[in-house]
């Protein structure tokens, strides 16, 4: 498979993806909810693009650096429970 292929199925994953689809039934339901001024419409697209947003930035984020901080952070805490264990018990 050529990079242009690539490239291709690349741009048709993101047009199809989960978040396009979302944020396209967000834009509907808030034009929808304008066009014939109902509020349920309006509030329900609103919230269907705020959290595509959210989405978005929790998809962005580097869980791995953050679940290795977790663990280290972890760790740290059982050694210096270990340690003050064993502090009390001398």
């Amino acid at each position: 498979m050529n990079e242009k292929e690539k490239q291709e199925i690349s741009l048709i994953g993101r047009l199809f993806s989960m978040e396009a689809l979302l944020i396209l039934m967000g834009l509907f339901s808030f034009a929808s909810g304008i066009y014939t001024g109902e509020l349920t419409q309006l509030f329900w697209g609103v919230m269907i693009l705020a959290g595509a947003v959210i989405l978005h930035f929790v998809r962005k984020k580097d869980w791995k650096k953050h679940w290795a901080e977790e663990e280290a952070r972890q760790q740290a805490l059982r050694e210096r429970q270990q340690r003050e264990k064993e502090n009390k018990s001398e």
